[in-house]
């Protein structure tokens, strides 16, 4: 816990997963409950040489005030290995669902890094339900990178209040709450 009682990220869980993959992911979305706007997805990729001394006040966005958000973005994105934030419109919810949305907007961030050399092996997705794996029998929006494009969905690891736990998660959260705000 920090002194102001909430809870501080660590490390940990990812450095736990850099022992069997190159690069980690971290997932988070913002957005979902909003009443206009599109729902961004924000990943913050993070390997073995990310240093171990994340920005100083990282913490999930909600627990941030807009001004200390802002001030971060420039650090967290210096101590990322890469990063991409990415959008599903309100016409795309509306076709697709909040959940087709989020897959939509998860997989354009992935492209991203992917173009870039920097696909994830392992995600780590904040909450309880995993938004971004295709389920048996569904498919993926017609506006959405084809599973072919996206070098393989990357397993994804379930973590309760990832955001607030875990420095790579709130990174991505971070990261998508300023653009979304800026949108």
């Amino acid at each position: 816990m920090s002194p102001r009682g909430r809870t501080r990220p660590d490390r940990s869980l990812e450095k736990a997963l850099l022992e069997t993959y190159d690069y980690v992911g971290g997932l988070d979305e913002v957005g979902r409950g909003a009443l206009a706007g599109p729902v961004s997805v924000g990943l913050a990729i993070v390997a073995r040489r990310t240093d171990d001394d994340f920005p100083e006040g990282l913490a999930d966005s909600k627990q941030l005030t807009a001004r200390a958000r802002t001030g971060l973005v420039e650090p967290v994105r210096g101590w990322l290995v890469d990063h991409a934030v990415a959008h599903a419109s309100p016409a795309e919810i509306d076709e697709h669902g909040i959940i087709g949305a989020l897959r939509m907007a998860g997989l354009r961030a992935l492209q991203q890094v992917a173009d870039r050399g920097h696909a994830p092996g392992v995600i780590i997705l904040d909450g309880v339900a995993d938004w971004l794996t295709a389920l048996e029998g569904t498919h993926a929006p017609k506006d959405s990178p084809e599973p072919a494009e996206v070098p393989s969905t990357p397993p994804v690891r379930m973590e309760v209040k990832a955001d607030a736990r875990c420095a790579v998660v709130a990174a991505a959260s971070v990261l998508a709450k300023v653009e979304r705000d800026r949108l």
